[in-house]
């Protein structure tokens, strides 16, 4: 099991480098994290973590998507986004693990602070 960590901790925390060969988590992980990031993440068994997103219009969805795109780039990790008129869906996991790590969960919870 990960150590405990408050949503507030996941926000706080940095994503590490991933090359390839890391192993996703477990399911006991997955859900203590997912359980530990508190919000309305949908999270797919222990593959990966979605979440849309509402606007008023294209543009508050595309300045949404860019604000994400500049925090993954800042944390070297980076999301599968769906950009459409007045939604973003956001696609989180670790290609490299090709399931679910910490890293998913510490994105997930940065966006929710965007």
């Amino acid at each position: 099991m990960p150590e405990p960590i408050s949503a507030a901790g996941l926000s706080h925390a940095r994503c590490v480098p991933c090359e390839g060969g890391v192993p996703p988590l477990g399911e006991d992980e997955a859900r203590q994290y997912h359980e530990e990031l508190g919000d309305d993440w949908h999270r797919v068994g222990t593959s990966r973590l979605e979440k849309e997103y509402r606007f008023i219009d294209f543009v508050e969805a595309m300045q949404f998507a860019n604000r994400i795109g500049d925090l993954a780039e800042a944390e070297g990790h980076h999301p599968d986004l769906l950009v459409g008129w007045g939604r973003v869906k956001v696609y989180l996991w670790t290609h490299a693990a090709d399931g679910l790590t910490k890293n998913d969960f510490i994105l997930a919870a940065k966006i929710s602070e965007l």
